[in-house]
This record gives C-alpha cells, structure tokens and sequence, in this order.
C-alpha cells in the first residue's frame, strides 16, 4: 500500500545569505553608517548591477567561490576603516552584529511562519551560516526555533552544490528529495538540488515576495 504524502513529508528548505537575510549589496547604507563611513563608499552591487562589479562576474564563472568573493570584499571594507579583516566574519559582526533582525527579509518571516503554521517541516541549507554571522547571531532570531534542522557547511565541510549536501538534509528531515522545496539565490546551488531531485526556487533577490510564494505555490502552501 503507498503511503499517502502529507504536510509533515513536504519540507521547505531555505539558503539562509540573500534569501532569509537581506544582502550585503542592499544594506550599503546601514554598512556605512555602522562602519562610520561616508555614504556612497561602498560601491560594488553583485546582481543588483552585474556589469559594474568584475569580481562577481569572476565568481558567477568560476573563476573563484563565494567565500573568495566575500573574503577580498572583507579584506577591502576594513582597509576603509584601517581593519586587518582576514576573514567575512569580521565584515558582517561589525556591519551587522548590532542589531541583526534588521536584516531578515519580511517576505522570509511571513514565508516561514505561513509554512509552519500549515505543518510542513523547515530547514536552513547554508554553505556558511556561522562562518560569516558568528556562532551567537541565530540565536538572536527567534525563528531559527520554528527550524527542524540546520545545515551548516561552517560544520560539515560539504558545501553545495555537493551533492550529499541535499541529501544529508533531507535524510535529517526525514524527507525524500522531490517532496522537498529548495530555495536559493545561486543557481549553482539550484542546480545541484535539481540534480539530486529537490523541487527547487531560484530566487530573486530583486523579487523576494514572488520567490517566497512560487515556493510556498509548489508546498501546496494555501
């Protein structure tokens, strides 16, 4: 007999970095203002202007990885403040330690809340989660206890697009791949999890209401 799928079988699984959390590319002014920096000193938008930022072009080619392009912008912000930043980490405490639910998409919250509320399991697949916000910043988010699991490559060492990646938080879940939803804003990623079978959301950080609901439209979420 086949066992029927329910709410508690179907799983949303989030990146946490510029799906949960705004981007660093967004958060120029907030950055400058906590850094004590003039405004306009940060220039670099990532895929908010693709054609004008050559080192994220470098990382959408593989010319080098996320963690190469966040590291040089570390490196370069804290020169700005006379800081020896050898790593993101000290970046982001010092430009969002402060206060960090300032951070946190609404659309995310709402997102996460609604699936909750309607009995599907939630999971954060991060490649970095702790590595750049430090190990205290989820605890400072009252959502993270809404999560069934955490998973976090700061840890494991299995970064996405690797594929036991996917398949260790589903196995954590106790989910197949295909009746989880995986949202994340590199597509490398997204192709990793369609790889190993997980519906997935390539999410707009231009659009983050849409992309929250296309995921919560393939959960089933009303």
């Amino acid at each position: 007999m086949t066992k029927s799928i329910t709410q508690a079988d179907t799983c949303l699984v989030l990146d946490f970095g510029g799906v949960i959390s705004r981007t660093l590319f967004e958060t120029h002014e907030e950055t400058e203002r906590a850094l004590g920096l003039p405004k306009n000193s940060l220039t670099w938008r990532g895929p908010f202007n693709p054609g004008s930022d050559e080192l994220w072009q470098s990382m959408l080619s593989d010319k080098i990885s996320e963690r190469d392009y966040w590291l040089t912008r570390a490196q370069e912000v804290g020169k700005l403040i006379g800081k020896d930043w050898n790593t993101m980490q000290d970046f982001v405490r010092a430009a969002r330690g402060a206060e960090p639910k300032l951070v946190i998409r609404p659309e995310a919250l709402s997102a996460i809340n609604r699936a909750h509320a309607a009995g599907y399991k939630l999971a954060i697949l991060s490649n970095e989660l702790d590595l750049f916000y430090g190990e205290l910043f989820k605890y400072q988010l009252n959502f993270m206890n809404l999560m069934d699991t955490i998973c976090d490559a700061t840890y494991t060492q299995i970064l996405k697009p690797d594929p036991r990646a996917y398949t260790d938080c589903c196995s954590k879940l106790g989910a197949l791949p295909q009746h989880c939803v995986f949202v994340d804003d590199q597509l490398r990623n997204i192709n990793g999890a369609k790889a190993v079978g997980m519906q997935t959301v390539h999410f707009d950080v231009q659009n983050p209401a849409q992309s929250f609901q296309l995921a919560l439209d393939l959960l089933g979420c009303a």
